[in-house]
This record gives structure tokens, sequence and C-alpha cells, in this order.
């Protein structure tokens, strides 16, 4: 007799880290799961709730050098930033803000879109035959702006989700008023309707039922902090955590913006910045509405969910380490006042929480370049949650040993060697 070989361990349960697991699992292989908090904790639980396919446009489009300062002088703008940690941001924002040309969002579009433009049915393929189906809706995803001329100055982002195929309704009028009718005048003078999108009406808890049915198929689940890895020769053998070593045939890491360190440990070459966001949730609204609203004149987005309103979005660069700031809630407050004058409810609770920024708005998805059984899923910004079941089945499918059906060109994880 011989002992069982080592499983697979997934690093990080968040969205990324539990759908891959689920999928390994699917695979039939042995799959444990390990975080220092609870499955569906952090960016999982505090996100928008909306399967946002068409969001392939990055924020570091053509303008934002010029429009940046004003935003942050804007007491009602969506852009934030903790001057304390300016020094430190600044090699990282110098080479996030060199990507904002027309040819680089481009091709950041292009990347994006097999990762999230399927939202829709990648989450029912991933939630099919577990409890979380349950949380998820299909609905319509409406851009809303005081105007048409508001709409036509962000013609530049429409005219790239055009040329990636996607089509929307624009409304406005009495078709507005019928399909929005709490939204304020002032606030809603048209909209750009899309079809085929979703929402999730309890992101937490969604995360969480995907990680039960995982747990119930045989799957591990370990609550411990991964402090590093074990190696032999070129290939990971192990990794550390709680004080322990724990052998592993592979080890995934998707643990969102806190990847940074533990991809250098293992010979990649990352700089992640925390793309702080912030919600606000209503619950037990006097309104009740189907659609997931964008308000783009504030960048926040509007989503129904079990029992309450979600008020999520805003940008705020400040680091993994400091409290929440009250602007970006008390923003979220004004601007819902303004655009639902007549939505009232019991009682509010506020979430601050980290997104994974790399410099290109491009996630790394796919091997360690120079470390076998060494993986990587994570940087999806402020889309994890709308990519993260197509994420999680090409991890299984490569760990599986075969190619998924898609140029991974643009994922690839670069050595620290070649940096």
């Amino acid at each position: 007799m011989t002992d069982a070989p080592p499983p697979i361990i997934v690093i990080g349960a968040g969205i990324v880290g539990v759908s891959t697991a689920l999928e390994l699992r699917r695979e039939g292989l042995d799959v444990t799961l390990i975080d220092r908090a609870a499955p569906g904790e952090g960016a999982s639980w505090g996100n928008g709730g909306v399967l946002a396919s068409c969001s392939i446009v990055p924020v570091p489009a053509p303008g934002l050098l010029r429009k940046a300062p004003g935003m942050l002088l804007d007491r009602d703008g969506p852009l934030f930033l903790r001057w304390s940690h300016l020094l430190r941001l600044a090699p990282w924002l110098r080479r996030y803000l060199a990507h904002g040309t027309r040819e680089r969002a481009e091709r950041t579009a292009r990347a994006m879109l097999p990762i999230v433009g399927d939202s829709l049915a990648d989450h029912r393929a991933l939630a099919s035959g577990t409890p979380a189906e349950k949380w998820i809706r299909p609905c319509d995803y409406a851009f809303v702006y005081p105007d048409r001329a508001a709409f036509t100055r962000d013609a530049f982002a429409w005219g790239i989700r055009r040329d990636n195929g996607f089509a929307w309704d624009e409304i406005e009028g009495s078709a507005l008023r019928a399909f929005a009718p709490a939204l304020s005048e002032e606030a809603a003078g048209f909209a750009a309707r899309l079809g085929d999108h979703g929402r999730i009406t309890d992101p937490g808890r969604y995360v969480k039922d995907l990680a039960a049915h995982f747990e119930a198929t045989g799957g591990r689940i370990l609550k411990a902090e991964v402090t590093g890895f074990e190696t032999s020769g070129d290939r990971v053998t192990g990794l550390r955590a709680g004080g322990a070593t724990l052998p592993c045939a592979h080890a995934v890491l998707t643990t969102g913006a806190w990847s940074e360190k533990l991809a250098r440990a293992l010979g990649v070459e990352v700089r992640l910045e925390s793309e702080r966001g912030y919600h606000i949730e209503l619950w037990e609204p006097n309104l009740t509405f189907d659609a997931a609203l964008m308000i783009s004149a504030g960048k926040f987005v509007i989503t129904p969910m079990d029992g309450r309103i979600r008020l999520a979005g805003i940008v705020e660069f400040g680091g993994l380490d400091a409290p929440p700031s009250r602007g970006p809630f008390d923003l979220l407050r004004r601007a819902i006042v303004r655009t639902m004058p007549g939505l009232t409810w019991k009682h509010q609770t506020e979430w601050m929480g980290h997104r994974p920024a790399t410099v290109d708005s491009i996630p790394l998805i796919g091997p360690a370049p120079k470390l076998k059984g060494a993986w990587l899923g994570f940087g999806h910004q402020h889309v994890g949650l709308t990519g993260g079941p197509k994420t999680g089945r090409i991890l299984a499918q490569m760990i599986a040993g075969r190619a998924p059906n898609l140029d991974l060109t643009p994922y690839t994880p670069r050595s620290t060697a070649d940096a």
C-alpha cells in the first residue's frame, strides 16, 4: 500500500477560489480550500452584486489623467485618495495611468470579454445543482444619465462595448419613467439598457452556499493564513499555514488584493493596488424594482437584493491597512437622495473592502512561469464576481491537463526574473 497523493490546495475562499475549488472537484480531484477567513468574506461579500458582462472598459481610459484632479477635488466626485498613501501609490499609479490610451483600453477590453462576457451563463453553470442557484436573478443592466448629452460624452466606452458585440436599447422620456419610475428626472433623463445580464441577491451567502456544496461533495475547507511555500527543485510541494506545512500536488493562489507577496514567493512579477470599494445597504426599502442600475454621474450601482437595496461603487486609493473613510459613505447617501427622492428604509449598514487592481486592468490567470504546480487567479478589480466562475473553470481545466478554448496570452503571469 502507498500513501495517498497530496491534494490540490486553493488559497483564498472568495468567488474565484471557491469557483476553482468546486470546478476541480467536478474534475474528480482531491481539493482543499484554505483562507484566513470564512468563505465568501471580503470583496466577494461586499461587491455590487451585478453580473456585469459589459464591464470590459478599464477605468484608465483616455481622458482620465486630465479628469482625475477635478474628480479628487469634487465633493461629489467618485474618486477618493488618502493623501498619506500617495508616496507609496505613486510608482503603481504612473504605470496604471500610462494605460489610459485608446489602444491599451481596447486591448484590455478584448482581454476581459472572454472572462466576463457571458457571466450569467457562467454563474448558472457553476451553481447548477447547488443551493446557490436560488441567489441568481437574470435582469437588465441600465446605465442612467442625466440626459442624452451625458451619454454622448461616454461615446468611447460605448464604442468599445459595441465593437465587442454588446447591444442596448436607448430609452428616455415616458419610456424611461415607465422602466424606472423611482428615479428623479434630474438624475435620469436618458438610459442605455442592456439585456442578458444578471444579479446575485446575496453575494456573500451565494459564495458560502457554493463553498458548502464543495465541502458536501468531498472537498475540505481549512481556516488558516498562508505565509509561504515549500519547494523541491522546480516544483511547489507544500505551503506553510498556521504553523504547519501542508503538502500539496498543486497550489492555486486566489487571494485577491492580498496576492502580491505570495505571488512573488512563487517567482511571479506583479504590482497590485487595492481599489477600495464601498457600499451602503438600505434595509426594508419602500420601493422595489428588478433591474440593476449604474448611475453614471456618480459611478455607483443600485442593486436590489434580498430584503435590501445595495449602493456600491466609488474608487478610493488608500492601501490595505487604513480604516474606511467617511467621505465615500456620505457621498453614496447624498447620491441616493438625489437619485431616488421617494426612497425610504428602516435601517442601513456600511462596508468597505479591497478589490485587486493590476496596472493593466487584466487579471493574472495561469501557471507560474518557472515553478511547476503553482497557479494564479487574481487581479479582477471591480469585476471579480462577474468573472469568478470563468476564471475558476479555466484554472481547473489547465490543472486537469486540458487546454481551455481561448487564447490565454493576455493573462499569462510573468517571472520576476523577466521584470
